[in-house]
């Protein structure tokens, strides 16, 4: 049997306060890079509670979701190890909550404030072309209800993997 190709899930936050953008700065292993608070899916838990957890995690800062902006399909390129990996990613709008005294994840740097402009003119410091394309889709007012986005119960349940 042949193993099954599949790409790694991410979900990510679009978050925009007077016209600037929440983002963070982390290291990678191309080098420091600029994205959205994003990060891979885990096991037993749906798409919301990862953007949740991941914002938290790397801004220490609550977020809630209130939009689906887009889901975006794309092939990345290690140039210094030359391996590559498909990321699926499902980027979503919402609110920034309270600020938590607490560590940020491993490997950010710091959170910072951009407008698009300003990420724009950096597009070598980006983490992947997904981060100005979901701020372009956010600014152009792509929307999808949170209501389209369903999370079978046998996901977040106790099964077995």
């Amino acid at each position: 049997m042949t193993e099954v190709w599949k790409p790694s899930v991410t979900a990510a936050a679009i978050i925009e306060r007077d016209g600037r953008f929440l983002l963070i700065e982390e290291h990678t292993s191309d080098g420091i890079r600029i994205n959205q608070p994003a990060g891979h899916l885990d096991p037993h838990e749906s798409l919301i509670h990862a953007v949740i957890r991941e914002t938290l995690e790397e801004t220490a800062h609550d977020f809630t979701p209130t939009a689906l902006v887009g889901t975006y399909l794309a092939r990345y390129f290690s140039a210094r190890t030359g391996k590559s990996n498909t990321y699926l990613r499902f980027a979503f709008c919402g609110t920034l909550g309270a600020s938590h005294d607490r560590s940020l994840d491993h490997g950010i740097l710091r959170v910072l404030w951009m407008s698009r402009d300003e990420l724009a003119a950096c597009p070598e410091r980006h983490r992947s072309p997904q981060v100005l394309q979901c701020v372009d889709d956010y600014l152009r007012g792509d929307r999808i209800p949170l209501s389209m986005l369903h999370t079978d119960p046998s996901v977040i349940g106790n099964n077995h993997d």
